[in-house]
C-alpha cells in the first residue's frame, strides 16, 4: 500500500460538494446499516485511489528515507527517550535492537506504572518473544522493532479486550482489529493494553467511577486532568513506557490527551483508517489514531495504520493515501525553513483568550507560525448559527448511535454500564425525529465550514475539537507551551477533508523551531505494580481515598 504524492496536498483535489454527499450517505449508513456502501469521493487530481486490502501486509511508504532521524545525542544514553524515527534509525544502523528496545520500556513500565496506571495489561513475554523473533526476520521499515501501547477498545488476538468496561471483562478477540494488524504487519510490537475511559466516555477511570491513570507531568495529583478517554495511551507514551500508542477519538480524544500531556496526536478524517475490530461508541463518529511525540512519529504511525478495508464501508472510495512521511518532514530552501505548501492559517474570534498563561502561549505560537515563510496567518470569522450548530442540541444526536449496538445489555443489566450509564440511556430514550434532525443540522454545518470558515484558509486554529470531530474532518494536537506550574499547554489544527498531510506540515515546521515537543516529565516516584484487577480496570486501586469523577464530569458522560 503505497503513499502517493504530489506537488499539491490532497486537500487542493477533494471535492467538497462530493465528500458533503458522502457525509449525508454515511449518516444514512449508520441508520440502516454498516454495510451500505458509500459513495466515492471525487478527485480533480491528486493521489489515486488506495486499493483494497484482503490482510495487512508489510507497507514500503514505512521504509522511506524521511522515516528515519539520527538520534539527538542526548537520546542515544536512554532508548526510551528516542522518538519512533531516531529508533528506527539506530535499528537499522545496527546500533539498536528491538529486544534492547522492549527490555528498556518494560523496565521503566515495572517501576514506574504503579504510579501512572497507563496499562491495564502489560504483555512482558509476548513482547520479549516478538522483539527476539523480529531479530531474525528482515527489516520491515521504520515500526520494525518498535514497542507501542495499543488503547484497550483495539481487538488483540487472543488477548483480553475489555474497553474498561464490565459488559466486556472477559472478552478476547479471535482476531486483531484491522490498525492493530497493520502496524504488527509493519514490525510493530505491541506492550500491552492501555487504561481508557470506561466504554471511551470518560478520561480513565475504573467502570465504577474511580480515577485510575493520572497525568504524566503531575503523578502526585491525580486531579489534573490527563485527558480522555485514550488517557492511558498518552500517559504510556509522555511517561516513556511506550515509543507511540494508538486512540480513538469521537469527541476529542486523541486531542485532549495529547495537549494535556505534551503529545503530537493526530486525529484522520472519518474513514482514513478502519474501525473494524475496535468497539463502537458512535458509527459515523469514531475515529482511531495516532499519539505521538512528534509530527514525524504520528506520521509515521498513520501510515501503517491508515488504507482501505474490506471489512470496513467508511473506508472506501476515499483518495489514496498520501506521503505523510515525507509531509511531516521539515522542508527547507536555501538553507532556510519553509512551509512545505503555502498555507493560510485561520485564527477563530477569541483564540487568544482565556488565562493569561495560556493566552500568552497561544500567542506566541501564532507570531512563531507567521515567521515561517509560506505560512499567512488570517483571522477567519465563525460560521452562521455556530453556536446553534455546534451546541449540544444537535451534538447529543451522537447518543442514540452508541445506544443502539449495547440495546440487548441495556435490557437485562443496566449494572454493567458503570458510572456512564446515564448516558447510555439518554440515546436509547431520543426519538428518531431528534435524531434526523440532528443530522440534517450536521450536514448544515458541514456545508458552512466548508463554504463559510474555509473560503479564506486552509487550516483553522482551534481551542477546541468541536466541530471537526463531529464532521469528520482531520485535527491534529501539539504543545504549545507550559504554564508556571509545569503542565503542558496544546493546540489544535483543524483540517480539510484528507487534509492530514497539510496538517502534519504545518506541525513540523512549527516543531522544527521549536522544544516543547522534546520535553520529558520528570520520573515519578518508584511504585510497584497495581494488582492485576485494578491494572485492567475492574476494580478499585488499593490507594485510600481514591479520588472519584465529580457530579460535573458524571453528568458530562451524557452530554
Amino acid at each position: 500500500m503505497a503513499e502517493v504524492m504530489t506537488a499539491a496536498p490532497v486537500d487542493r483535489g477533494v471535492d467538497r460538494r462530493a465528500f458533503l454527499a458522502r457525509t449525508a450517505a454515511l449518516a444514512a449508513a449508520s441508520a440502516v446499516g454498516g454495510a451500505v456502501g458509500l459513495p466515492a469521493v471525487a478527485s480533480a487530481a491528486g493521489p489515486a485511489r488506495t486499493p483494497l486490502l484482503t490482510a495487512a501486509k508489510w507497507n514500503p511508504a514505512l521504509d522511506v528515507p524521511n522515516a528515519y532521524v539520527k538520534p539527538r545525542p542526548e537520546a542515544v544514553a536512554d532508548p526510551t527517550e528516542l522518538t519512533v524515527a531516531e529508533a528506527a534509525w539506530l535499528i537499522r544502523a545496527g546500533k539498536l535492537t528491538p529486544a534492547r528496545l522492549v527490555e528498556a520500556y518494560l523496565a521503566r513500565i515495572s517501576t514506574y506504572d504503579g504510579t501512572y496506571q497507563a496499562f491495564n495489561l502489560v504483555l512482558a513475554e509476548a513482547a520479549a518473544k516478538a522483539a527476539a523473533a523480529l531479530a531474525k526476520k528482515p527489516r520491515r521499515g521504520a515500526l520494525h522493532g518498535i514497542p507501542l501501547a495499543i488503547k484497550d477498545n483495539y481487538y488483540t488476538a487472543g488477548v483480553p479486550t475489555t474497553a474498561n468496561s464490565y459488559l466486556f471483562a472477559d472478552f478476547r478477540p479471535p482476531y486483531d482489529a484491522t490498525a492493530v494488524s497493520r502496524l504488527l504487519a509493519g514490525g510493530a510490537i505491541v506492550l500491552g493494553k492501555t487504561q481508557m475511559g470506561p466504554l471511551a466516555t470518560t478520561r480513565a477511570t475504573t467502570p465504577s467511577g474511580v480515577v485510575t491513570t493520572v497525568n504524566a507531568w503531575t503523578p502526585a495529583d491525580s486531579r489534573t486532568d490527563p485527558g480522555g478517554s485514550s488517557t492511558g495511551t498518552a500517559t504510556a507514551v509522555a511517561g516513556r513506557l511506550a515509543a507511540s500508542g494508538t486512540g480513538t477519538q469521537t469527541g476529542g480524544s486523541i486531542t485532549a490527551p495529547s495537549n494535556a500531556q505534551n503529545l503530537t496526536g493526530l486525529k484522520p478524517t472519518m474513514g482514513r483508517v478502519s474501525l473494524h475490530g475496535i468497539i463502537p461508541l458512535s458509527y459515523t463518529r469514531d475515529h482511531p489514531g495516532p499519539l505521538a511525540r512528534d509530527a514525524k512519529d504520528a506520521a509515521i504511525m498513520l501510515t501503517a495504520m491508515a488504507g482501505e478495508d474490506p471489512a470496513d464501508p467508511r473506508t472506501q472510495g476515499l483518495p489514496g493515501v498520501p506521503k505523510l512521511i515525507d509531509a511531516a518532514t521539515p522542508a527547507y530552501s536555501g538553507g532556510k525553513l519553509k512551509l512545505r505548501w503555502k498555507t493560510r492559517i485561520g485564527v477563530l474570534p477569541g483564540f487568544t483568550a482565556g488565562t493569561t498563561e495560556t493566552a500568552a502561549a497561544r500567542a506566541a505560537y501564532l507570531a512563531t507560525l507567521a515567521a515561517i515563510p509560506g505560512a499567512t496567518v488570517v483571522d477567519v470569522p465563525l460560521p452562521d448559527e455556530w453556536d446553534l450548530l455546534t451546541g449540544s442540541a444537535f451534538n447529543n444526536v451522537r447518543l442514540p448511535e452508541r445506544s443502539e449496538p449495547f440495546m440487548p445489555y441495556l435490557r437485562t443489566d443496566l449494572r454493567g454500564f458503570g458510572v456512564s450509564v446515564t448516558g447510555w440511556l439518554q440515546g436509547a430514550l431520543l426519538g428518531a425525529d431528534e435524531f434526523i434532525t440532528g443530522q440534517r443540522a450536521k450536514l448544515l454545518l458541514m456545508e458552512r465550514v466548508l463554504d463559510q470558515l474555509f473560503a479564506s484558509c486552509d487550516v483553522v486554529v482551534q481551542t477546541s475539537p468541536v466541530p471537526f470531530d463531529i464532521l469528520g474532518l482531520p485535527e491534529i494536537a501539539f504543545p504549545i507551551g507550559f504554564t508556571a506550574a509545569g503542565v503542558p499547554i496544546g493546540t489544535i489544527l483543524g483540517g480539510l477533508p484528507y487534509g492530514e498531510d497539510r496538517l502534519l506540515s504545518v506541525a513540523a515546521a512549527y516543531q522544527a523551531v521549536t522544544d516543547w515537543h522534546r520535553r520529558r516529565p520528570a520520573d515519578p516516584p518508584a511504585a510497584p505494580p497495581a494488582p492485576a484487577a485494578a491494572a485492567r480496570g475492574l476494580a478499585s486501586p488499593a490507594a485510600p481515598a481514591a479520588l472519584r469523577l465529580t457530579a460535573e464530569e458524571v453528568a458530562e458522560l451524557a452530554q
